[in-house]
């Protein structure tokens, strides 16, 4: 059974850099050697996420005049002034443009953002992200589908149905998160695992994942997939998930409901191995009831096998 998974509502927008000409007479302009560049403005809340990016298209925009208080006229300058201007105007756009490069790359980039969705979605339907996506989005970040991380990783994009993500909940995921690219991704891996040691943020993905795995048509969740999650979420941390799978395997439960899923969580937690602190008229579901009664069993059979 795989367990899969990915964010937003930023947009960018740029302000044009006001651009002016210097007053300079036409027979001197072969004298200059002109220089552009491009601002980069920080990105602003966008309400509607288009489907198409080229609407995200970055203007251009020039600056070739130097501030008004630093001008000279032209006729005040020589060969000398020009080779230098030349000099420094070269040296600052270039400086200019590896600073933005910089920038660029380590910031979060909607547009970046989208069009990383789009390379693991097809022009039938651009702003879905479905199983083939799915295993190819995996490969590129290094993680199985049926790592635990990337249920977190749907967790925090809210996403609705397991090896599927929208448009919308990838940028809404990946959006909290700066992720615009796989390397950023990577990086974050650790920090989607560490949800998963503080008790409450555990409670919280535990019970979206019932809801997110399940067949939406059906209101409880089939065995075999109820297996899969619990392996996946409860197979490392609680000493009894063995026999409550082989309890579940040999029982006559065919779905498990929502109410039973989330007592089976209470349970791993509160109950003892041993099961001295389980009292036979709490308020537990007949399933996990039955699943005591079965364990004990179990043991007294074992035990007798064993004399």
């Amino acid at each position: 059974m795989e367990v899969q998974d990915v964010i937003l509502k930023f947009a960018s927008q740029r302000e044009p850099l006001a651009c002016s000409l210097p007053s300079v007479k036409t027979d001197q302009l072969s004298n200059f050697t002109f220089h552009h560049f491009t601002d980069c403005a920080p990105f602003q809340e966008y309400e509607n996420v288009p489907s198409d990016t080229s609407e995200l298209e970055e203007p251009r925009t020039f600056a070739i005049a130097m501030p008004r208080g630093k001008r000279r006229s032209a006729a005040d300058m020589g060969p000398a002034d020009d080779d230098r201007h030349c000099s420094k105007r070269r040296q600052t756009t270039s400086s200019s443009r590896r600073h933005s490069k910089s920038e660029d790359l380590s910031s979060f980039s909607q547009k970046r953002c989208i069009a990383w969705f789009r390379e693991y979605t097809s022009p039938d339907d651009p702003d879905t992200l479905g199983p083939e996506g799915m295993e190819k989005f995996c490969e590129d970040i290094g993680v199985e589908p049926e790592n635990v991380v990337m249920l977190v990783l749907a967790w925090k994009m809210n996403a609705r149905q397991m090896g599927f993500f929208t448009l919308q909940e990838w940028t809404k995921g990946l959006t909290d998160l700066h992720c615009d690219s796989n390397t950023k991704v990577q990086n974050k891996l650790e920090y989607l695992k560490s949800f998963l040691h503080e008790p409450s943020t555990f409670k919280s993905i535990y019970r979206y994942a019932y809801d997110f795995a399940r067949d939406k048509d059906q209101r409880s969740m089939d065995m075999e997939t109820a297996r899969a999650m619990l392996q996946l979420l409860l197979g490392r941390q609680w000493s009894l998930y063995g026999q409550f799978n082989n309890f579940l395997e040999q029982s006559k439960y065919k779905v498990i409901n929502k109410d039973q899923w989330c007592n089976i969580l209470e349970f791993s937690r509160s109950i003892h191995s041993d099961l001295s602190n389980y009292d036979v008229d709490g308020a537990w579901p007949v399933m996990l009831d039955e699943f005591v009664e079965w364990l004990k069993a179990s043991k007294e059979q074992n035990s007798a096998k064993g004399s």
